[in-house]
C-alpha cells in the first residue's frame, strides 16, 4: 500500500505549477517555466521517496497551455530526456504517479466544442506520462461529468466518447465516484459499459451511495482494476471537516478515522492519495500508522533532500495557487 499526496508539498519552496498569463505567451517563458517545473517535481519526488511516500499526483500545468493551440512548441521533443530521467527515476523508486485534469474535462458533454477540448487536454495529459516511459499503470483520473437533465443519456454519451479515445489514452483513463451526481452504482455501470476502471472515493462514496457498506464498495471498485493493465487499485481518501458543509475535506488527518477506514480493507491493496489540504504533514502521518501497522514497508535509510534551498535570482516565483480546499 502506498501513500500520497496531491501537486504541492506545502513546505517546499518550489512549485512544479509555474505558469504566466495567456497574453503573455512566448516560447521563451513556456522553456523557462516546464524547466522550472520538471526542477521542481523531481525535487518533491526525491523528498517523497526518501520519506516513504510512494504515490504522487502530479500537477496538470507542467506544461503552460499545454493543450491550448497557441502552444505550438515542440515541447515533448525539446524536454525528452527530462521527461525520460523523471520517468526512470519513478520507475527505480518504485512510485506511483497520475494526473487529475481539471473540472473542465468533460466527456459527456453535449457540446462537441467542449468533449473536443477535454479529449485534448487528456491526450496532453497522458503524453508526459508516455514521455517518462511508464506503462498503463500510471492513470488519468476523471469524474464522470454532468447530468444534463437525464442520467442514462449521459451515462450514454460518455461511453460513446470513451469508445472514440486514443488507445494511449484509453488505457490510462479511470472514473471516480463523486458525491453529488455519479455514485458508485453509476461508475459500475458505465465499467460494464466501457472497461474503465474506477477509482474509489471513501469521502464522496460516505456522501453519495445506494447503501453499499464501506467494505463492499471497496471490493467492488477494486475488482475493476485489471492486475497487470492497471495495477494496484487507486483510491482517494479524505473525510469530513466538523462543523462544515457536508462533502467538505477535512484540513488535517483525523488519524482515528483513518485507522477505522482501514479496518474495510480486509487484505485489499490501495494505492491511497489523501485529499487533504496540509498534503505532505498528514501522509507522513498516514504512512507512518501503515508502519505501524505493517502494511507499508519501514522507512528507507535515504538522506532527505532539504525542502528549502538557497535562492535562485533567475527561477520563477513559487505559483499562486486557488484558495481551495484540495488542489488538482
Amino acid at each position: 500500500m502506498r501513500i500520497g499526496y496531491p501537486c504541492v508539498n506545502e513546505a517546499m519552496d518550489c512549485s512544479s505549477g509555474n505558469t504566466f498569463r495567456l497574453a503573455s505567451y512566448s516560447e521563451e517563458r513556456l522553456i523557462a517555466a516546464v524547466t522550472a517545473n520538471l526542477a521542481c517535481l523531481r525535487r518533491m519526488l526525491e523528498w517523497n521517496v526518501a520519506q516513504g511516500l510512494l504515490f504522487f499526483r502530479i500537477g496538470s500545468s507542467i506544461v503552460p497551455f499545454g493543450s491550448h493551440p497557441i502552444n505550438t512548441y515542440s515541447w515533448q521533443a525539446h524536454f525528452a530526456a527530462d521527461f525520460r530521467a523523471i520517468g526512470d527515476y519513478i520507475k527505480a523508486n518504485s512510485l506511483r504517479v497520475s494526473f487529475h485534469p481539471d473540472q473542465f474535462v468533460v466527456l459527456n458533454s453535449p457540446s462537441p466544442d467542449i468533449v473536443q477540448r477535454s479529449i485534448q487536454e487528456l491526450v496532453y495529459q497522458g503524453s508526459m506520462l508516455d514521455l517518462m516511459g511508464l506503462d498503463g499503470t500510471a492513470k488519468l483520473q476523471i469524474h464522470v461529468g454532468g447530468l444534463y437533465g437525464e442520467r442514462e443519456s449521459a451515462m450514454i454519451r460518455f461511453a460513446q466518447v470513451h469508445a472514440t479515445l486514443p488507445e494511449a489514452v484509453k488505457a490510462r483513463v479511470v472514473i471516480e465516484n463523486d458525491d453529488r451526481l455519479f455514485p458508485l452504482r453509476d461508475c459500475l455501470e458505465l465499467h460494464q459499459l466501457t472497461g474503465v476502471p474506477i477509482l474509489f472515493d471513501n469521502f464522496h462514496h460516505e456522501c453519495l451511495n445506494h447503501g453499499e457498506s464501506m467494505a463492499e464498495a471497496l471490493r467492488l471498485a477494486a475488482a475493476t482494476w485489471h492486475p497487470t493493465a492497471d495495477g494496484v487499485p487507486m483510491m482517494d481518501y479524505s473525510s469530513q471537516a466538523l462543523g462544515e458543509r457536508k462533502g467538505k475535506h477535512t484540513d488535517d488527518l483525523v488519524d482515528e478515522r483513518f485507522r477505522e477506514f482501514l479496518t474495510h480493507l480486509h487484505g485489499l491493496d490501495f494505492d491511497v492519495m489523501l485529499e487533504i489540504k496540509n498534503k505532505e504533514a498528514s501522509a507522513l502521518r498516514a504512512v507512518a500508522i501503515l508502519r505501524e501497522l505493517g502494511l507499508s514497508p519501514a522507512a528507507p535509510n535515504l538522506p532527505v533532500p532539504p525542502l528549502n534551498l538557497p535562492p535562485d535570482p533567475n527561477a520563477p516565483a513559487k505559483a499562486k495557487r486557488a484558495n481551495k480546499a484540495v488542489s488538482k
